[in-house]
């Protein structure tokens, strides 16, 4: 598009669907069935965890981290799993900020099992995130801007009534273009949302829980546990480059294929991850039997995963002992190296390191419990 200028708002910009000629080519068909096949296996992988709200406490908060990393929001792991079940009052503005993303997640998660994605659905998460009430920009001067020089490189349509315009077409694309792959309709929504720019603040991670949101809504994931911004962040100057390339040059298939792969590699990653959060819960599981057969349940080692930072309360409110009870039991999991004891202010946190360890690495590795590995030698000498 040659007569871009990135000063002037893009009140032109192109309703959707683009030319097909653009979004199906050969290879974009090919990578499509690819990455299909990487989501049914992810699919798969999360039916096999007994215990299904494991993944769905541990893997949006990660997605929660990262996609607010990416605008420069940064908290960790540690801090969103401290405060994920509490009352984020204690918790620094990072980590409410982050937290918020994960309820938006799963509020968005449920409303989009019940109605179609709409512009209102949008409205409804950005708030969430941002904890206010927030419409669609009315005023005029947003500019996206290089952070290293503060060169504008996008200025965004400009115009309530046109930006709703724009948000019912993209609403309209992703229910209605039922005869172009959802994937491709994923990514063709995603850079349109951002270009649409419809709010003052948050149109980045509200465009990426859409993107997960859309996936659910297709059938194509049954929660939200796929963390594509893990990807975005390793490959954040392509992510910005290829938006900016759909804009000016409308080089439609370069920005599909990228998120093809990511969707493709992420599944894969996530694939893995699951796999072995599943190893270390039987490990675990094994191992307390073991240790602790007393004490041992399934629902307590469930629990662990759970709430990695688990709480005398918790335990309490899952059922499984009384408080009392409940403290000794935490005590003895300190005792035989499955948790560790820690200070919060004045609250006592039981953190699962093993979990948390594997839940952060980027390798999914985890290692045995300590004695696991020469009593399975002594029983194999025996």
């Amino acid at each position: 598009m040659t007569d871009f200028n990135a000063s002037l708002p893009f009140n032109d910009l192109p309703e959707l669907p683009p030319p097909l000629e653009q979004i199906e080519t050969t290879e974009i068909l090919k990578r499509c069935i690819e990455a299909r096949v990487a989501l049914a296996e992810l699919k798969q992988a999360a039916e096999l965890i007994p215990n299904s709200s494991v993944l769905v406490n541990a893997l949006p908060l990660l997605e929660a981290r990262a996609s607010s990393e990416i605008e420069n929001i940064v908290t960790t792991t540690d801090k969103l799993f401290e405060f994920a079940d509490i009352a984020e009052d204690r918790a620094d503005g990072a980590t409410k900020e982050a937290l918020r993303y994960r309820t938006a997640l799963y509020e968005g998660t449920k409303m989009v099992q019940r109605r179609m994605l709409t512009t209102d659905m949008a409205i409804q998460i950005c708030s969430t995130i941002k904890g206010m009430e927030l419409d669609i920009r009315a005023e005029s001067g947003t500019t996206l801007k290089n952070r290293m020089t503060g060169e504008v490189i996008y200025t965004p349509p400009e115009g309530q009534k046109l930006l709703i315009s724009k948000l019912d077409n993209w609403a309209a694309f992703m229910c209605e273009a039922t005869a172009i792959d959802p994937l491709v309709r994923m990514a063709i929504q995603h850079y349109q949302f951002e270009a649409i720019h419809p709010f003052v603040d948050g149109n980045g991670r509200t465009g990426r829980i859409l993107n997960i949101l859309f996936l659910v809504d297709q059938g194509l994931l049954d929660s939200p546990i796929l963390y594509l911004s893990r990807y975005i962040i390793q490959n954040k100057a392509a992510y910005y480059r290829l938006l900016q390339a759909v804009t000016k040059e409308q080089d439609w298939a370069s920005w599909i294929l990228f998120i093809l792969d990511g969707v493709e590699e992420t599944c894969k990653w996530t694939t893995d991850k699951i796999k072995s959060i599943r190893e270390l819960m039987e490990h675990t599981a094994g191992f307390v039997q073991g240790r602790l057969p007393k004490t041992y349940s399934w629902e307590l080692v469930a629990l662990l995963f759970k709430q990695p930072y688990c709480r005398i309360g918790n335990i309490v409110d899952a059922g499984i002992a009384k408080r009392q009870t409940a403290s000794v039991y935490l005590k003895q999991l300190c005792d035989i190296g499955v948790l560790r004891e820690v200070k919060s202010g004045r609250e006592t946190l039981f953190v699962h390191p093993k979990y948390i360890e594997l839940l952060t690495g980027e390798e999914n590795v985890w290692i045995y419990y300590a004695g696991v590995e020469t009593d399975n030698a002594a029983s194999e000498n025996d």
